[in-house]
C-alpha cells in the first residue's frame, strides 16, 4: 500500500469543493500545486474522502472487536466517533471494555447480537430507504427523462451556465480550462457544441491553463460572450467561438465577471483584492480599484458607469468610474459577503453572508434598510425577480441549511419557505415572467416553484450535484450545470430541461 502527499492534497481539496469552501479550496490547491498534479481528477467520485475515512473507522471497529488469535468478541460495540479511532488510547480502552463484558456475558450465559448483524445495519437501511423515499417527488410534478438532455462534452466539473439573452444558445464554464457555446436552437439529442480553451503563453506558445472557468457572462445583445479564470485572465469570445480579447490585469484567480447593460464595459473581481472596469472594445483596463482587503467575490453594476463589489473582509464598496475613492461603503456583515445584487431598479442592494443574514441597503442611509434573518447556515446567493407590473418585488435566497426562501423587500418578511432540497442549494434564477423560480441543490434535483403560492410545480432529478440553473430568454427551458459520477467512470455533464409551462 503506498499514499502520495498528492494523493492526500488532491481528496482534501475535492472535499473541500463538494463541501461548498471554495475559497478555502482555491488557497489550499494553490499552496499544495494540485495543479501540477498528475492525477485524473474525473475518475475520482464525488465523496472519496469520506468514502475511504468512512471504511478505515470500520475497520478500526472490526479490529476492536477481534481477539489476538482471531476470534470475535461476542459483544454489542458502540458506534465510534471519528476522533475516537485516531486516539490510541481510547481504541485500547474500547477493547478492554468489550472483552470485560464480554466475559462477564460468558459467565452469565447471556448471548447479545452484533449491531452489524441484525441491529444496526437494518437501521441503517431503513434510514435510507425513508430518505430516498423523502426525495422522490410526485410523479405528478416529475419532469419526464425526455425533457431532458444531457449534454456531454466537458471533462471536469461545469461550475456555471448561461443562456444567450437572444437566441438558444447555452454556454458553460468548466475545470477543464474550456468554456463551451452549445447550439439548442434545434431540439437535437447531439447539438452543436463549440469548445472554447483558455490558453496561456509559455515557451512562446498556446498551451492549456489548466485552470477553472468560473465566470461568465454574454453582453445585451448575445453578440459576445465574457469568461474569467482561475488563470487570472478574462476573455471576450465571438458567437462563433473566436477569441476576440484577452484582458490581463488581475494577479490570480478572478471570481466574478459582469457586462454592463450599454455592453462598452466588463467589470471584473479577483483573488488580488482588487476589481477592474475594462473597455470591451480595446481590452484595456479602464480603472482598477483596490478598496478591499481581502479577496473580492462578486460584482454588480448599478448603472453603466457605478458598480458595487463585496469581500471575504465583509465590506461592500460602491465605486464610481474615475472616482479614486468608494462613493459608499456598507458594514455590517459579520463574516464573509459572497454574493450582491442591485433590484432592477438600482435602488436596493441586497447581499448575502456567511453569517446567515441578508441586508437590503440604499444608497440614501448608512445602515441597512432590512437586516433579514431567518436561515440557518451560509447563504450561497440571491436573485431578484424581474420587473412585472402584475407582480410584486421579491428577492430569493439559496442556502447551505437546503432551503430557498422568498422575501417581500417592501414588508422586510419571508414570505415563503421552499423545503423539498436534502442538500445545500447553490443556485437560484427566476423565469423571465417573474412566476417561476427554478433551483438548484447538490442533492441533484432542479425544483421549479411557484413564486405565488411557493408550491412545487416541477421537480427533476439528475445524477449529479447542481452547481448553476438559468432561464432562457422565453422562459421554455431551464439550463443547468452539474456533477455527474457513476459506477464505471466519472463523467460531468450540463444539461437543460423543456418546460411544460
Amino acid at each position: 500500500m503506498s499514499i502520495s502527499s498528492d494523493e492526500v492534497n488532491f481528496l482534501v481539496y475535492r472535499y473541500l469543493q463538494e463541501s461548498g469552501f471554495s475559497h478555502s479550496a482555491f488557497t489550499f490547491g494553490v499552496e499544495s500545486h494540485i495543479s501540477q498534479s498528475n492525477i485524473n481528477g474525473t475518475l475520482v467520485p464525488p465523496a472519496a474522502l469520506i468514502s475511504i475515512i468512512q471504511k478505515g473507522l470500520q475497520y478500526v471497529e472490526a479490529e476492536i472487536s477481534i481477539n489476538e488469535d482471531g476470534t470475535s468478541i461476542d459483544r454489542a460495540l458502540d458506534s465510534l466517533s471519528l476522533i475516537d479511532a485516531v486516539v490510541p488510547d481510547n481504541i485500547a480502552l474500547q477493547k478492554a471494555e468489550l472483552q470485560r463484558q464480554a466475559q462477564a456475558n460468558a459467565q452469565s450465559g447471556i448471548k447479545v447480537e452484533s449491531n452489524s448483524a441484525n441491529g444496526e445495519e437494518s437501521n441503517i437501511n431503513l434510514i435510507q430507504a425513508n430518505h430516498t423515499e423523502s426525495m422522490e417527488c410526485d410523479t405528478g410534478l416529475e419532469i419526464p427523462a425526455s425533457k431532458a438532455t444531457v449534454l456531454r462534452g466537458h471533462e471536469s466539473e461545469v461550475f456555471i451556465c448561461a443562456w444567450n439573452p437572444c437566441t438558444d444558445l447555452l454556454a458553460s464554464g468548466s475545470g477543464d480550462s474550456t468554456a463551451r457555446i452549445w447550439n439548442l436552437a434545434e431540439n437535437t439529442s447531439s447539438p452543436n457544441q463549440l469548445v472554447l480553451r483558455h490558453c496561456i503563453r509559455e515557451g512562446g506558445q498556446d498551451v492549456p491553463s489548466n485552470k477553472d472557468v468560473t465566470s461568465l457572462d454574454w453582453n445585451c445583445d448575445g453578440s459576445l460572450l465574457a469568461t474569467g479564470s482561475y488563470d487570472g485572465f478574462a476573455r471576450i469570445w465571438s458567437t462563433d467561438g473566436r477569441l476576440v480579447s484577452t484582458l490581463g490585469q488581475h494577479k490570480g484567480p478572478i471570481f466574478a465577471l459582469k457586462w454592463n447593460k450599454k455592453g462598452n464595459y466588463i467589470l471584473s473581481a479577483g483573488v488580488d483584492k482588487t476589481t477592474i472596469i475594462w473597455d470591451a472594445q480595446s481590452g484595456e483596463c479602464k480603472q482598477q480599484f483596490p478598496f478591499h482587503q481581502a479577496p473580492a467575490l462578486d460584482v454588480d453594476w448599478q448603472n453603466n458607469t457605478t458598480f458595487a463589489s463585496c469581500s471575504t473582509d465583509r465590506c461592500i464598496h460602491v465605486c464610481k468610474l474615475s472616482c479614486d475613492r468608494p462613493i459608499k461603503t456598507f458594514q455590517g456583515h459579520t463574516n464573509e459577503v459572497n454574493a450582491i445584487k442591485w433590484d432592477p431598479s438600482g435602488n436596493l442592494l441586497a447581499s448575502c453572508s456567511d453569517d446567515m443574514t441578508l441586508k437590503i441597503w440604499s444608497m440614501k442611509q448608512e445602515s441597512s434598510v432590512h437586516d433579514l434573518q431567518a436561515h440557518s447556515k451560509e447563504i450561497y446567493t440571491i436573485k431578484w425577480s424581474p420587473n412585472n407590473p402584475n407582480t410584486s418585488l421579491m428577492l430569493a435566497s439559496a442556502s447551505f441549511d437546503s432551503t430557498v426562501r422568498l422575501w417581500d423587500v417592501d414588508r422586510g418578511i419571508c414570505i415563503h419557505t421552499l423545503t423539498q432540497h436534502q442538500e445545500p442549494v447553490y443556485s437560484v434564477a427566476f423565469s423571465p415572467d417573474g412566476k417561476y423560480l427554478a433551483s438548484g441543490s447538490f442533492d441533484k434535483c432542479v425544483h421549479i416553484w411557484s413564486t405565488q403560492t411557493g408550491s412545487l410545480v416541477h421537480s427533476y432529478r439528475g445524477t449529479g450535484g447542481i452547481f448553476e440553473v438559468c432561464w432562457n430568454s422565453r422562459g421554455d427551458k431551464v439550463g443547468a450545470s452539474a456533477s455527474d459520477g457513476s459506477v464505471s467512470r466519472i463523467f460531468f455533464n450540463l444539461f437543460y430541461i423543456l418546460l411544460p409551462l
